[in-house]
């Protein structure tokens, strides 16, 4: 399903926009966070979450700024094509969403979301989810 959602961005022209920024972007919708603190939400090295802002900030997804509080502190925050991509996204997955249940039937879509978090459950991984620690796969 992801695929398709991603295939799906980059025909509305959102090639840049990756699975994997999907695990910065989920920290920083709400808020701007310090590299700092964007690390240890991610539950990675403050190396491995650098890494990743620079690249999105190439794409022009991300930007920074000096914090009003403390000015040796950056602030990064979601651009506004950023916004406007996860936009896109939500409307594909719904769409998506609403395919699959057109095809094979709102109580088989239930069937295997319940089944799917119950799976999570099972594994511990509810929490993660929960917590917006989901790494991107292997």
């Amino acid at each position: 399903m992801t695929e398709t959602v991603r295939r799906r961005m980059a025909t509305d022209g959102f090639p840049e926009v990756r699975f994997n920024d999907g695990v910065v972007i989920q920290h920083l919708v709400a808020e701007p966070l310090s590299i700092t603190a964007l690390a240890r939400r991610m539950g990675v090295t403050q190396q491995a979450a650098s890494k990743a802002v620079v690249d999105m900030q190439r794409r022009g997804l991300l930007a920074g700024r000096r914090s009003s509080a403390d000015a040796r502190v950056t602030l990064l925050e979601l651009t506004d094509r950023a916004r406007t991509a996860i936009e896109a996204a939500r409307t594909h997955r719904a769409a998506l969403d609403a395919e699959l249940t057109k095809e094979i039937g709102a109580a088989r879509v239930a069937e295997t979301r319940a089944a799917l978090t119950a799976i999570l459950t099972r594994l511990d991984a509810d929490q993660a989810i929960r917590n917006r620690r989901v790494r991107p796969p292997g």
